[in-house]
């Protein structure tokens, strides 16, 4: 049962106002840290993410129940929001108040209407992910660490028995597959916790430890053959349907582009793009076909993947220089990036690299650049990071990409923004600064532009088929297939790859889309400030308003917030 007692977080902060305060901005505040304080009560991973750590030796409840609870509690939130009178707020809370509106409308259609929750086992990725926060992340000594992972493991045989209660419908067997993968490489990661604890813990604590973490390996072990049974019962329909991926799309404030258009912006987008990177190939090479070039630059990569991680570190800090040389954005005081191996047990689930981004209430701002040696015993897998992918993933993903965006916008006081769900406008900066550093000279030779090209037919292939997988109108293998004609890809990644997209609609698209969409405010703001446009303030100004859709960026623009 959920813990009613109301916590106190005294770290949580609220936006100024430039002008005078409207006579309901208190009202509205208190609603919306009502919500927050809720959610950091019943979801303990998301509290340990933004760093607040007082529930960092539980799991929640991972019931139906419990989600749907949930559901009509933001449902109840919603209407009281929207009680409140416009005319009565000032005018940042004005925006605060629309933008909550948006933030809970498209949650509540994702639960109630997508609905992947109850067709997708997703309890050992929020578990890993639980366990690999407070792993990480040096927010507190490991032997203080190491409690709360004791505790959190403590509760998994519970956790699992509730998370099967979702399951009221057929499961996705390819959804599935991936969740009994990662049941076989849990254990492994429970062990490196425990193998941590050497000569830090004292017998009381170690013995707990590895008593907790004999039961959680019980209890996966439970639910993986759980997991096996469900295939039989289960389905290889997975598809939304193009009316709900059409109406999620109307729900992400994409400035009313709907499907088609968005489409149809791939599949240009993926014809210039193979053009251009024709074009850099016979730069490379003229004497040999575009497929043999793409194989000298992917053959060249560090022998190790040690090295490569070195690699993705160099690439990562000269890009950070560059910035600063260049004068391209502000780098914040007190930054900071690791660079490891993604843990094992997420392989499967990011077939290149990714990012955590710092926690908003810890004191010690570190992001956590993740990078994955292979999907499988793949032989061909250092092939993925070669030197100028290195150099292309690094930008997107730390300097000026994700880190550097994600650290900024934590430093913004909105609890609103704070929640905001706009990929668009976090993986379309990730995918915007790939292009502009090299519209400023780093790393510009033909090699990393012949990658620069490639990862934008990928982006513009995950467009193509965000849309037509859910359509119906392409199966995995199908998408598969063509991501590795149009990519160059290894074939486990492009699996991978086409894996996530089925069960995140209209999130693939975000990339391209949002680099379209960051391109043309750009184009605006010069017109519209002529001479006193300054590109460093633009950057400026779009990290500090926060991870946003790029509709909202697009009015605080324009109100020269």
């Amino acid at each position: 049962m959920t813990d009613s007692r109301p916590p106190v977080y005294p770290e949580l902060t609220r936006p100024g106002s430039d002008g005078p305060a409207g006579r309901l901005d208190e009202a509205l505040y208190d609603l919306v840290e009502a919500r927050f304080e809720r959610l950091l009560r019943d979801n303990p991973i998301l509290a340990t993410s933004i760093g607040i750590h007082e529930h960092d030796d539980e799991l929640g409840d991972a019931g139906v129940d419990a989600l749907l609870s949930e559901v009509e509690a933001d449902k109840a939130h919603l209407a009281m929001i929207e009680s409140l009178d416009p005319d009565e707020l000032s005018e940042g809370a004005r925006f605060e108040r629309e933008l909550e509106i948006h933030n809970v409308r498209q949650s509540t259609f994702e639960a109630e209407e997508i609905r992947i929750w109850e067709r997708r086992s997703t309890a050992l990725d929020l578990l890993g992910d639980g366990l690999f926060l407070l792993f990480a992340r040096d927010h507190a000594p490991l032997p203080e660490r190491l409690a709360a992972i004791a505790g959190r493991l403590e509760a998994v045989p519970t956790y699992m028995d509730q998370a099967r209660t979702r399951a009221r419908v057929p499961q996705v067997r390819p959804w599935q597959k991936i969740e009994i993968e990662s049941a076989a490489e849990m254990p492994a990661f429970f062990d490196e916790i425990v193998a941590a604890g050497d000569g830090l813990l004292g017998d009381r604590d170690r013995r707990r430890l590895e008593r907790a973490v004999e039961g959680a390996k019980i209890a996966v072990a439970e639910y993986r053959g759980w997991l096996l049974d469900s295939l039989a019962g289960g389905t290889d329909d997975w598809a939304v349907g193009r009316e709900l991926h059409d109406e999620f799309i109307a729900h992400r404030a994409f400035d009313d582009l709907d499907s088609d258009t968005i489409l149809e912006l791939g599949v240009k987008t993926l014809a210039e793009e193979k053009a251009a990177r024709t074009a850099t190939a016979r730069e490379i090479d003229p004497g040999v076909d575009e497929p043999a070039v793409v194989d000298l630059v992917k053959s060249d990569h560090p022998e190790t993947f040690r090295g490569a991680l070195e690699s993705y570190r160099d690439a990562m800090l000269r890009a950070r220089q560059h910035l600063i040389d260049r004068d391209l954005v502000s780098i914040p005081e007190g930054e900071s990036i690791d660079v490891i191996e993604t843990p094992v047990y997420l392989h499967n689930v990011i077939p290149f690299a990714a990012y955590f981004e710092p926690a908003k209430f810890d004191r010690k701002q570190t992001g956590i650049y993740v990078v994955t040696p292979s999907v499988g015993a793949n032989a061909g897998a250092m092939r993925e990071h070669n030197y100028a992918s290195i150099s292309n993933t690094s930008i997107h993903e730390a300097y000026p990409g994700h880190h550097l965006q994600l650290t900024v916008a934590s430093r913004h006081p909105s609890l609103t923004r704070l929640l905001a769900n706009a990929p668009e406008f976090v993986e379309g900066w990730g995918m915007y600064t790939e292009l502009m550093m090299r519209e400023h000279g780093f790393d510009d030779d033909p090699r990393c532009r012949l990658i620069l090209h490639t990862d934008a037919i990928w982006r513009a292939c995950r467009i193509i088929l965000d849309v037509r997988m859910h359509r119906g109108e392409v199966s995995m293998e199908e998408a598969a297939r063509f991501l590795v004609e149009h990519t160059s890809f290894e074939v486990p990644n492009a699996r991978a790859e086409v894996q996530w997209y089925s069960f995140r609609p209209t999130y693939p698209m975000s990339y391209l889309l949002g680099r379209t969409m960051l391109l043309d405010l750009r184009d605006d703001e010069r017109r519209r400030l002529g001479d006193r446009f300054s590109l460093r303030d633009f950057h400026d100004t779009l990290l500090r308003n926060g991870s946003i859709p790029i509709s909202f960026h697009r009015r605080l623009l324009a109100a020269g917030a």
